[in-house]
């Protein structure tokens, strides 16, 4: 086999390959990664790279040491929103319940208000900055969801805006969009069976056939929908081609693992208040967890989703940070990544691995969140010589170069420091 030619390499470097276990993240120290075009080309001890690979045309990033992971693949996030709820906050610091808002007025109807006054512009310049910020600290992939607008008509204006996304950001991250059953409209909770006929006659045979999602969503809660009503628009989307995931069990115990379970979904996401039924039912099918620890924080609660019990079962899980105005306004990934390990009881190696594979196997897109060869070239240095360093040093962005599809697509000012103490 000849040698591949390189266009980027990245040396002296501690690679985190995230391609071997839930709670291995892979580590090889002293190791270097190639790439050619857009795909990982070799990866291995970086005295072997000269031996290996034809890298003398190739641009050369020095590590000094630092860690070299995949990059993230934020498999939840609400970006495209109009509006602010930080009055809304403010009752919940003063004790009010996030149910308690909501159902007094406030909750998802002020953001659907002012998402549906916002011009086109404004909401995609919005989530432009959202998403580079969330690029800026080594995401790679973003899952985008509708649900602001609840009509037909609305749904469709955002899932256009979340595809024209994808080229306001110039290819500096994948954009995979979702379209989310969020509430029933306000105009039609007199008769909710007639939106349910509705969506899933017309929505998502439309969204399926402009291909406007690749996803479909649906909110299993009180004040949501009801997992029969899931039941109906996933099923009907899955006919369509869909992939179905659910927001299951965030504010009470619901059903929505389980009916997860029941229909093959890729993922089932918060799981705060999961059972152990749920979790075995979570297990059989092989249904990814989704794990959300920023909304637990946000909405003041102490109780998150039980992810060690997950990880015991067998279920593979995900992490991610759930950007949305009402219960994870922060794009922070360092801060979810320490969460994920104080609060969901991982340690840094499996906290990383379902930030990265663990997101990928959520959006069923197995080339995105590992280094290996022929997988996509999406790669982040960090200021920092391991996973426990970027736990450990809370809230703090340590990506230095973000890499995707072997393209540098940022550089933090201070990329020649590295902290490998």
């Amino acid at each position: 086999m000849s040698r591949p030619t390189a266009t980027l390499v990245l040396r002296n470097a501690v690679v985190a390959t995230c391609d071997r276990s839930p709670s291995d993240a892979g580590l090889l120290p002293g190791a270097a990664v190639a790439v050619e075009g857009r795909r990982v080309a070799w990866v291995g001890r970086d005295r072997d790279l000269e031996a290996e690979v034809n890298a003398g045309g190739a641009q050369v990033i020095d590590a000094r040491g630092g860690l070299v992971t995949p990059g993230l693949v934020d498999s939840h996030t609400h970006l495209v929103f109009a509006g602010e709820r930080a009055g809304e906050f403010a009752l919940r610091c003063a004790g009010r319940s996030y149910l308690q808002v909501a159902l007094s007025g406030g909750g998802i109807a002020v953001t659907t208000r002012a998402t549906r006054a916002a011009p086109d512009e404004q909401l995609l310049a919005d989530a432009a900055a959202r998403a580079r910020r969330l690029i800026a600290q080594g995401v790679t992939t973003i899952e985008v969801k509708s649900g602001y607008g609840l009509d037909a008509p609305e749904e469709l204006r955002l899932l256009r805006i979340v595809h024209q996304l994808g080229d306001a950001l110039g290819g500096d991250a994948t954009i995979l969009p979702t379209l989310l059953f969020h509430a029933v409209p306000p105009e039609q909770v007199g008769d909710r069976a007639a939106f349910v006929r509705e969506a899933c006659a017309a929505l998502i045979p439309q969204v399926a056939r402009e291909r406007l999602a690749v996803f479909c969503d649906v909110f299993v809660e009180d004040g949501a929908f009801a997992p029969d009503e899931a039941r109906r628009l996933l099923q009907a989307a899955k006919d369509r081609g869909l992939v179905p995931r659910v927001h299951a069990e965030q504010l009470t115990a619901g059903g929505g693992a389980r009916l997860a379970a029941e229909l093959g979904c890729a993922s089932a996401d918060h799981l705060e208040e999961l059972d152990d039924a749920g979790v075995a039912a979570l297990a059989e099918a092989r249904v990814v967890a989704g794990l959300l620890p920023l909304s637990t924080l946000f909405l003041g609660s102490e109780r998150y989703a039980p992810a060690r019990r997950l990880l015991e079962a067998g279920v593979p899980v995900s992490l991610a940070t759930n950007m949305n105005p009402g219960s994870a306004m922060s794009e922070n990934v360092g801060l979810t990544l320490s969460l994920a390990c104080l609060k969901l009881g991982l340690t840094p190696a499996e906290a990383l691995v379902a930030f990265t594979a663990g997101g990928a196997r959520a959006l069923r897109q197995p080339d995105l969140g590992r280094i290996a060869r022929g997988a996509d070239a999406d790669l982040v240095l960090w200021g920092c010589g391991s996973p426990e360093h970027l736990a450990w040093h809370m809230a703090v962005n340590h990506a230095l170069v973000v890499v995707k599809h072997g393209r540098v697509v940022h550089e933090a000012p201070s990329a020649a420091m590295v902290d490998c103490r």
